[in-house]
């Protein structure tokens, strides 16, 4: 083979060659935006994917966050409501009806009473309308007792100012009599001043149910 042959076939070798290296070039050329594109959508999913999930905690956050506060809201109310209820027991009774009920309340000796009997005694009566030595009331008073002897009395003036004035005073006059003015004097004078508590109005206003007025 001439020499000649032989550097036509070294030079058909080599462009062969250099056609293949350009092609393979090319392709991982065209390849790569692919690759890149491809990568790109997936970064892009990923964050798109992370917006959405702190959106999501987000609005789950607030709509807790709300559903507490009605909560909060509801019990507050009911709380207000519950003890507006309370405050409201007495608003459909008389300032007298509460003063009796507390009065016997405190010092009434018997609880359980069926009738609460209200009698209104005026300045100038009489203590023992049976003893003409008797001395009178010097003021108004008030008697308070049940429908028998056992359930006990309570005498008193009130002062307006949340104290009474108590007079021991019997519901039943028993002894001998006349008794003399002294006896009488003695039993006015050593009225007691109390301060009366306004109690649990729950149960005042069931003693102000019972309460029956006397002539």
């Amino acid at each position: 083979m001439s020499r000649f042959k032989i550097f036509i076939y070294i030079g058909i070798i080599l462009a062969v060659f250099a056609g293949c290296s350009n092609d393979t070039s090319e392709e991982a050329e065209a390849d790569s935006p692919q690759t890149n594109d491809a990568s790109g959508s997936q970064d892009k999913a990923a964050s798109d994917k992370e917006k959405d999930e702190s959106a999501n905690e987000q609005e789950a956050s607030t709509t807790e966050n709300e559903q507490n506060s009605e909560d909060s809201g509801t019990t507050d109310g009911s709380a207000s409501n519950s003890s507006k209820e309370e405050e409201d027991i007495l608003a459909q009774y008389s300032n007298e009806q509460i003063e009796y009920a507390r009065v016997w309340r405190q010092l009434g000796p018997n609880q359980e009473i069926e009738k609460l009997n209200v009698r209104h005694i005026p300045a100038g009566t009489k203590l023992n309308a049976k003893d003409d030595t008797s001395t009178v009331y010097p003021e108004d008073v008030i008697q308070l007792s049940g429908v028998r002897l056992v359930d006990g009395s309570v005498t008193y003036s009130g002062n307006g100012n949340g104290t009474i004035n108590v007079y021991d005073i019997p519901l039943r006059w028993d002894g001998v009599y006349p008794a003399g003015e002294k006896f009488y004097n003695d039993l006015l004078e050593n009225n007691e001043q109390i301060a009366i508590d306004p109690g649990e109005d729950k149960e005042i206003a069931e003693l102000i149910k019972r309460i029956q007025l006397q002539n």
